[in-house]
């Protein structure tokens, strides 16, 4: 199978060398001083379920040059998905399918105004993985994928991309209900990044932390009552599930705060600012995530502004 990674970071990259490790042909997409590693000595992944190294495969910052595929892992952050959207343009058949590894809830809706939806598989990642230098990707834990059809239902285009990431040894499942467990999810990431964030603390500081645990519920509840408005239902007590499950992943860092210490944009649209708008039209009001937001967007501008310099 011909399969390109857009965007070779910590996800992308990691799914992307169990695939080639796997014996499928890979084609990656990165830019900057981590695409001059990976052209030089390849793409390495660290794991304690094993290494991986990827050497034989094209590296490139030019999507003309790899030719159609079967499957895009679409891997970029969520700000970037309208500009790479454009970008895989030469690389989409009508029988090529477009996978979304990304944070947020409304990417696949921005790819379905490029592609036509029934190409656009939506997806959520369970993964710890970080990008520690040029070429090199550390996973440390996970590595779960669940995906679907952008409007439900099973098909059989669904069904050869789930043997095949099987047979990659890439946990993953195919449910009927993707957008529920986007808002699933999301649950989880917009107290925990922004938090993370915003006082720079790790999962387990904010767990053992009472007033940003009781911040995190808050949050929790806003996503709720935004994904209600979407006729989806996301019950109370996941809230005491997610504090659990975090309690497990212990001094692990949202990728938001990676990318925070790492000088990158952040992606509190797609996490925080979704909350707020979707909330908006409704008519309903979303403090917390309103905070979020403002501050988040803040120490965005001054990176941003950074990078411009």
């Amino acid at each position: 199978m011909r399969i390109a990674v857009m965007g070779t970071g910590a996800v992308g990259g990691y799914f992307g060398a169990k695939l080639a490790t796997a014996g499928h042909d890979l084609a990656f997409v990165a830019r900057g001083r981590h695409l001059c590693a990976l052209r030089a000595s390849g793409l390495h992944v660290t794991s304690s379920h094993g290494d991986l190294n990827v050497k034989s495969a094209l590296f490139t910052d030019d999507t003309a040059q790899i030719g159609s595929v079967d499957v895009v892992l679409f891997c970029v952050k969520s700000y970037e998905t309208e500009a790479a959207a454009e970008q895989i343009k030469p690389l989409v058949t009508e029988q090529t399918r477009i996978l979304s590894l990304q944070n947020g809830v409304d990417n696949p809706d921005k790819l379905a105004c490029v592609f036509d939806p029934d190409q656009i598989l939506p997806a959520v990642v369970y993964i710890g993985a970080q990008l520690t230098a040029p070429g090199v990707v550390t996973h440390s834990n996970g590595g779960r994928i669940i995906f679907g059809e952008i409007h439900g239902g099973i098909g059989e285009s669904s069904k050869w991309l789930r043997q095949a990431l099987s047979d990659a040894g890439i946990p993953c499942e195919i449910s009927a209900a993707i957008e529920q467990m986007q808002w699933t999810k999301l649950l989880w990431n917009a107290p925990f990044c922004a938090i993370s964030c915003l006082v720079r603390a790790n999962v387990k500081q904010i767990v053992e932390s009472e007033p940003l645990t009781a911040l995190a519920r808050d949050c929790m509840a806003e996503v709720q009552k935004a994904a209600s408005t979407r006729g989806i239902e996301l019950r109370r007590e996941q809230f005491d599930e997610i504090i659990t499950f975090s309690r497990t992943l212990g001094a692990f860092k949202p990728s938001m705060l990676q990318d925070l210490e790492a000088g990158k944009p952040l992606e509190y649209q797609a996490l925080n600012g979704i909350v707020v708008q979707t909330l908006r039209q409704a008519e309903a009001p979303a403090p917390i995530n309103q905070l979020f937001y403002a501050m988040l967007k803040s120490l965005d501008q001054g990176i941003r502004a950074q990078l411009k310099s």
